[in-house]
């Protein structure tokens, strides 16, 4: 059985590969023509949107790290009451149970 810590491992893995590659295609020299320059800025755009988005799951899973390490983990941080099992197993980095999360 896979573990909660073992499954948010395996996702910041994939979190940190998602980002080596978003900076590896943002930091390519821009074409020189202007129509597939204004083409390519739209298409980082969108890569700076996911890179901050996955930034953020990066920074809630290494909490949620934190709350294993220090036996806290499946206590709602603002409550303290436990969280359901199935939320853990549906979201494993959640800091809240249901009635807490906004």
């Amino acid at each position: 059985m896979t573990t909660p810590r073992e499954i948010l491992l395996a996702r910041r893995r994939a979190i940190l590969a998602d980002l080596d590659l978003i900076e590896t295609d943002l930091d390519q020299t821009p074409p020189k023509d202007w129509e597939d320059r204004a083409s390519e800025r739209q298409g980082d755009e969108v890569l700076e949107a996911l890179g901050n988005s996955e930034l953020l799951e990066l920074r809630r899973i290494d909490a949620a790290l934190d709350r294993i390490a220090e036996g806290t983990y499946g206590e709602c941080v603002k409550c303290g009451e436990d969280i359901l099992p199935a939320r853990l197993a549906a979201v494993p980095d959640t800091p809240f149970c249901n009635r807490c999360a906004p």
